[in-house]
Formats: C-alpha cells, structure tokens, sequence
C-alpha cells in the first residue's frame, strides 16, 4: 500500500483551520482512502457516500442528524469528523454545504470529496467563499513513490526511486490500483470500466448531454492527441457536431477530470502566441506515442506540484506552454506569483544539445530555472534547481524532486 501526502495535509488542515476542506479530484485516485483513513484516526467520525441510499436519507436529514450521528460522550474532548463523499451529486449542493459548515462548525471537523469538480456547476445561491480550503487530490507520483513524509515546501532534494517503480509507472500510469497490480489484463479491463463509469453514470447522471455516443469519439480523439493544440473545427468535423458543442463538450470533460488543458503564456513575448489551450490526459497509461505519454506524465507531475504548492499557502502557482508565430516552441511554463519561474522542454531521448527555443524564450523571460528533460537518461544525484544555467536533466531526476 502506498500512503499518500493527502491524508497529512488534511491532518495539518485540520490542526489549524476550521473551514471544511474540499478534495475534488478523478475517479479511483484515492480520494475515499484517504477519507476513511482520516476518519480512522478520529475517535469520533462518520464517513458518509450521497451514492448509498441510507447515507443519502441520513446527509437529507440536514446538519442536526449528522451531528447527532457522531454525538458521543467524547464530543466533550475533540471535535467530531464527518467526511463526504460525491456530494456534488445533490441538487443544490453549495447551499446545503452553506448551510452545514454554519450550524456545524463549532462541533465537526468536516471533509467533503468528490469525483467532479466541486465548482463545476454554477448555481445560483450562496458563496461557500470562507468557509473551505481546497485540497486537489492527484495520481501517484515520483515523489510519493519515494515514500517522503508531507513537508509544505516546494522542491526537495533528489532520491532514485528504483527500476522496477519508475518502470511501472511508466507503463501503468498513476492511478493506485492498476499501479500496484502491475498488470497489462486488469489495466485493459479497469481502464475501459472505469472510462464507462466516467461516462455513463457521471456524466449522464450530471449533465444534459444526451449524445454519449459522439462525446466517447471526442475523447478518443483526445486520447490519441494527448499534448496536442485543441483545434475545434477539426473536431467538430471528426465528430460532426458543431464547434459551440465541442468546446462544451471538452470542458465537461475536463470537470469530471478525463483531461486538463493549459493555456499560451502571454506577458512580455514580443511575438503574439497562438491561443488555443493544448489538452492532455489524466491516465496516461493509454497514450501508445512514446513521446506524448512522456509529455503527459511531465505535465501531470507539474500540475500536480503546482496544485500542492497552492494548496498548502506558498503562493500562486501557474503552468503554461510557450509557441509563438514562428512556431518556436517549450512545453512548459511554470510561473510563481505571476512571473516566469521554470521553463522547461520534454525529451524522450537526451541530447548534448539544448533546444534552441529554450535560448529564446529565457532571453526573453528571464526565469530562474531553464530546464531540457530527457526520459532515457539515468538518474543522476544532482540538484538540478540548484543550477545556475539551463541544463540538460533526468525526467527520474528531476521528476523526484517535486511533490
């Protein structure tokens, strides 16, 4: 069993905050592990699902049932736990968390999840502004492979994580369970059962999108086109649906965490940058190109870093890619606190040579780290934030230095 960085976030959450704390996050990545976890270290604690029927009956009774579901002798030395699962599933969901958090926050301590963003659905209402702090649960990393205790910091020192475990994840993706099977049969069948969940039941038990059928060839497409420029009319073409449905589509897809997009960085680039977002996967177990499977895991590990980092209070975090009208290009732009702060090109083989936009856009940029990462290269115990020039790095190197 791998343990995960979540469960001592949210403790540390816990410790100093009253708000609730919201971890939104996909499908089968931890979220209800790490739930019953916390609830175990909790003398008193209920941990309640909206897609079982008595927990539902139980949540609709309102905030005096929860609290008396929890009450015990003990209330009278620490605060009761209750976590939530997929209570976005309830019509009105950010009214009836409103209405909680304020009648029960001097007595629950209380965590709420789910496998849809819990901001996707703007409904009129009351703000929860005030009253939670988000926590963005992940796949497994490198960095949680290596088994490090939480530490509210933005990098780390290098550690090799060993063959078999960087192989695995590799092949497998990481989602926990196909992770830990290390198994191409039961990949095959959880990823298409899982794929079928996404889409029959979350996504026609949220939404109005009737046609499934032509959104499961748009998200095919996607996973053929992992890292790639989202192009609509191309899309609507392939689909035959319009271009107005296909963005639609696309950020529904998003919500329910099938893909991410990252948007053109755009401040002080004498060239104008293409707009359009490039989209990625959130299993990139699927992905069959070598080099975009690499460029999909390098963009979930710096999404990942980037949510943690913003997560816990360090700062604001963005990732971005660069491409301009002459078509020179860097996969990726990490910024902190609005400025350029890590440029950095995905390769799946090394090279002596350092890609020569990175030159240019860092002459332009001027961010602190100027990095080309290569995914056959050997780990190598070195600090590569602690390089003073862009420099050609491990992807097992680097990669073990982040969250």
């Amino acid at each position: 069993m791998v343990k995960r960085i979540y469960e001592s976030m949210l403790a540390e959450h816990f410790e100093q905050n009253d708000q609730m704390a919201l971890m939104p996050g996909p499908r089968q990545c931890g979220k209800t592990t790490t739930a019953k976890a916390l609830c175990e270290k909790h003398p008193v604690s209920v941990y309640l699902n909206w897609d079982f029927p008595s927990d539902r009956e139980l949540i609709l009774k309102g905030a005096a049932a929860l609290i008396d579901s929890v009450r015990s002798d003990r209330m009278t030395a620490t605060s009761g736990f209750v976590a939530l699962d997929e209570i976005h599933k309830l019509k009105g969901w950010k009214n009836y968390l409103k209405g909680y958090y304020d009648a029960t926050k001097a007595q629950l301590k209380t965590l709420v999840t789910g496998s849809a963003r819990l901001d996707i659905f703007k409904k009129a209402g009351d703000s929860l502004m005030g009253r939670y702090f988000l926590y963005r649960i992940h796949p497994l990393s490198v960095a949680e492979l290596l088994g490090r205790p939480y530490e509210p910091k933005e990098t780390s020192l290098p550690e090799k994580l060993n063959d078999t475990c960087w192989g695995n994840l590799l092949e497998f993706g990481g989602f926990p369970e196909p992770y830990i099977k290390a198994d191409q049969r039961f990949l095959n069948r959880w990823s298409h059962l899982r794929f079928q969940q996404l889409l029959r039941e979350d996504i026609q038990g949220l939404t109005r999108i009737s046609d499934l059928d032509k959104m499961e060839v748009l998200a095919k497409i996607l996973q053929r086109q992992s890292g790639g420029q989202v192009n609509y009319s191309n899309y609507a073409k392939l689909v035959q649906v319009d271009p107005k449905t296909i963005r639609h589509w696309l950020d529904v897809l998003k919500g329910f965490y099938y893909c991410f997009t990252i948007q053109p960085w755009h401040k002080n680039i004498n060239r104008s940058l293409m707009k359009e977002p490039k989209v990625y996967l959130w299993d990139w177990s699927k992905i069959e190109d070598i080099g975009a499977r690499h460029e999909t895991m390098m963009a979930l590990h710096l999404l990942k870093a980037v949510h943690f980092w913003e997560d816990i209070g360090l700062g604001q975090y963005g990732l971005y890619f660069l491409r301009d009208k002459d078509q020179r290009e860097v996969d990726f732009l990490v910024t902190r606190n609005n400025k350029p702060w890590i440029l950095l090109e995905v390769k799946s083989s090394g090279s002596k040579r350092l890609s020569p936009s990175l030159y240019h856009f860092q002459e332009q940029l001027q961010a602190e780290h100027v990095f080309q990462v290569a995914f056959d290269l050997p780990y190598e115990d070195m600090d590569c934030f602690a390089a003073g020039k862009p420099v050609i790095v491990s992807a097992r190197t680097f990669l073990s230095q982040l969250v």
